[in-house]
């Protein structure tokens, strides 16, 4: 019985995957509402604005970080963990090159070599990645469980609501992908983690880039984790595949574009913006896959995720934020 509600899970999680330019029905006939926030975008136009950041300043200066802390792949106090910069040391200007500092550009960048610290011994992989801290720098409330520092699903009972930081919101990003791994196992080469939403365990999305080797674009895909259970592949531009020809409207390396993910009313929206080109917005229904239980709660992450950890240890990922804002209503 249990495999059966498993499979009707999947089944439902897939079909209510789809492409959507305006509001549109998921294949069971629901209506699903695109929000204001995806379909006021304009068509074409990178988030942010670009014209403050300054290459002679640090990235606290150039950009508000209270709200975050940052994950590296080092371990210089040999915890056997990935050392993390908090609030505070972040917005006293902490920089590491060749890790995380400010481009020529005035953009923030992030690198991971394909060897690093891990988070925990769970973890394959290494990261540079900020984590969302809604906290803001108060050490007084904690980092883990349902608190202020955290946000939640709607579908969440109304005293963890009243408990948490934030009922959904969104992220939203502009970057470009300087550098990906091009040694290693041919299932893992090229692909690195841009932006996330992680919860109590397990992953509502991780937003992908992937250029293969031979490739001169990339691809822009998703993963949404059902809470303990197995993942739903999304594309976006071109697809996950490790065999794929390159992808004919694919995003290069260097290339400017900006993304947008959203929870409202436990629907997951990824909106993907390239100048001069129309957006692209898929959604996904979330409300059985588990994240409105009461021990669930969510935080954004942004950066880079490396997601190799075969080939040379010294290969990395880099990718360059000019814009990033986590928003909550």
């Amino acid at each position: 019985m249990n495999t059966i509600k498993c499979m009707l899970t999947q089944c439902l999680m897939l079909l209510a995957v789809f492409v959507s330019y305006a509001d549109a029905s998921d294949e069971s006939g629901s209506n699903i509402m695109i929000p204001l926030s995806h379909k006021e975008l304009a068509q074409g136009v990178l988030l942010g604005n670009f014209a403050h950041l300054d290459p002679a300043k640090k990235p606290c200066e150039n950009f508000d970080l209270l709200d975050w802390s940052l994950t590296l792949p080092t371990d210089l106090n040999k915890d056997k963990k990935a050392d993390i910069v908090y609030e505070r040391a972040l917005t006293n200007c902490f920089e590491l090159k060749p890790l995380f500092y400010t481009a020529e550009d005035g953009g923030m960048v992030f690198a991971c070599p394909n060897e690093g610290a891990k988070t925990s011994s769970n973890t394959k992989y290494a990261r540079t990645e900020l984590r969302e801290m809604l906290r803001r720098g108060n050490t007084q409330i904690k980092t883990q469980g349902v608190t202020k520092n955290n946000w939640v699903f709607t579908q969440a009972h109304g005293s963890v609501k009243r408990k948490a930081g934030a009922v959904e919101g969104s992220l939203e990003a502009t970057l470009a992908v300087n550098r990906v791994s091009v040694t290693g196992d041919e299932k893992q080469v090229g692909r690195v983690i841009i932006g996330q939403i992680h919860a109590t365990d397990d992953e509502p999305i991780r937003l992908y880039y992937r250029k293969l080797p031979n490739n001169e674009k990339g691809s822009i895909y998703f993963a949404h984790e059902i809470n303990g259970g197995d993942d739903v592949w999304v594309n976006m531009i071109g697809s996950r595949s490790h065999t794929l020809a390159d992808p004919e409207d694919g995003i290069s390396l260097n290339e400017k574009f900006s993304y947008k993910i959203t929870v409202e009313s436990t629907v997951l929206f990824v909106t993907i913006i390239r100048p001069g080109k129309a957006n692209i917005t898929k959604s996904l229904d979330m409300s059985q896959s588990g994240y409105h239980r009461n021990s669930q709660y969510m935080y954004f992450k942004a950066g880079v995720y490396n997601q190799n950890n075969s080939g040379d240890p010294r290969d990395y990922v880099q990718a360059t934020f000019y814009h990033i804002d986590n928003l909550h209503y």
